[in-house]
């Protein structure tokens, strides 16, 4: 017998979502928990996101943004030309990918002391709301010539809450 998996996201309130669920699956399976990493507010619309990194210079480090999918990638090379008689740093390679939503813009990077911090911000989305026209049909199915139209109201989220 095969149960079909149910989610959040098969509710009919959340039509044209499923690659969100697409994502969240994929993410789960590829987080190993390195490097460690933060990400915290900074004022009202900023944020960051702070990896450790210790040992990476900015060399071997890479960060790219493909649509909303931001990766950072760390690879160091192993330097053969040292007799090591206890390794207990290894010389490893990371890749940490975060999802962002839609309206976050990454505004820079910078290393410090053996911490990557990716700052982005929020960016307030204008409104898209228009009328939607209504018309009238009659019984052999034609248009009337009159349209309707219903007014969509929107309000700010910070005014309402």
């Amino acid at each position: 017998m095969n149960n079909p998996r149910l989610s959040l996201f098969d509710h009919p309130f959340f039509l044209g979502f499923d690659h969100f669920e697409r994502e969240l699956d994929r993410l789960k399976k590829t987080s190993d928990g390195y490097p460690p990493y933060n990400v915290e507010q900074v004022g009202e619309h900023g944020l960051r996101i702070s990896l450790a990194v210790a040992g990476f210079t900015m060399k071997d480090l890479d960060i790219e943004l493909d649509h909303n999918q931001l990766t950072i990638r760390g690879k160091q090379e192993d330097d053969g030309t040292r007799l090591y008689l206890h390794r207990g740093i290894a010389a490893r390679q990371f890749q940490r990918n975060f999802v962002l939503a839609d309206g976050i813009e990454v505004l820079g990077a910078a290393l410090d002391n053996g911490l990557l911090h990716i700052d982005m911000r929020r960016i307030q989305p204008e409104s898209t709301a228009r009328k939607i026209e209504i018309r009238a049909k009659t019984s052999n199915g034609t248009a009337l010539a009159a349209p309707q139209a219903i007014d969509v109201e929107v309000t700010n989220r910070r005014e309402s809450e």
